[in-house]
């Protein structure tokens, strides 16, 4: 059984209607006849409002310009100092102090972190190195970089260590997440370390 609303309900309703219509059409005669100049202003302040909100729609706010780093951080395992090279150069690379008493490239990626957002140079850290494990099956894509299928894989044929460690660690093992995990841990004040990119 549906609800019916009642005859006298709809009768008032249907006087209330007509009643209000009635006061339009006389507010709106009202002003036709007798302030022609009303009826304007109000259109061209309508439009004018119209135009500002439909350029300010259109022109939007400021997109921020993001910053994109050409640039990453290496460290020179001869001299203990870091330095910019390219940013998707695979470790080790060439150091400027030159080859290691072995031979090799002394360069290795050095993930630098700070906790302000511009940092001086006392106020960086590195958190851990990074290089290539030489005895590791890596995939390389068509651009000659590191293929990565996950974020689980992301250690896979990697080496990590701290820099005053002396061993290089399996990025896939549980000692090397753990370095991992140690370089981004909050500061005493409770704030998390941020990457911090070369200029």
């Amino acid at each position: 059984m549906s609800f019916q609303i009642p005859e006298w309900l709809r009768y008032e309703i249907r006087e209330k209607r007509e009643w209000l219509a009635a006061k339009l059409l006389d507010v709106r005669d009202w002003l036709n006849r007798q302030n022609p100049k009303v009826i304007i202003g109000i259109t061209v302040v309508t439009m004018l409002v119209f135009i500002i909100v439909v350029i300010s729609l259109l022109s939007g706010p400021e997109v921020p310009e993001v910053k994109e780093y050409t640039k990453a951080w290496f460290y020179d395992l001869n001299t203990g100092t870091l330095f910019a090279a390219k940013k998707g150069l695979i470790p080790p690379i060439e150091a400027p102090s030159g080859p290691l008493p072995d031979g090799s490239p002394a360069g290795v990626k050095a993930h630098v972190f700070t906790f302000t957002t511009e940092p001086n140079e006392s106020e960086r850290f590195i958190g851990f190195l990074e290089t290539t494990d030489p005895n590791a099956e890596i995939e390389f894509g068509a651009s000659g970089s590191r293929k990565i299928d996950s974020a689980a894989s992301w250690g896979r044929g990697k080496l990590f260590r701290r820099v005053e460690d002396a061993k290089w660690i399996s990025g896939s093992s549980r000692e090397g997440r753990a370095i991992l995990e140690e370089a981004l841990l909050p500061n005493e004040n409770g704030k998390r370390a941020l990457y911090c990119q070369p200029k």
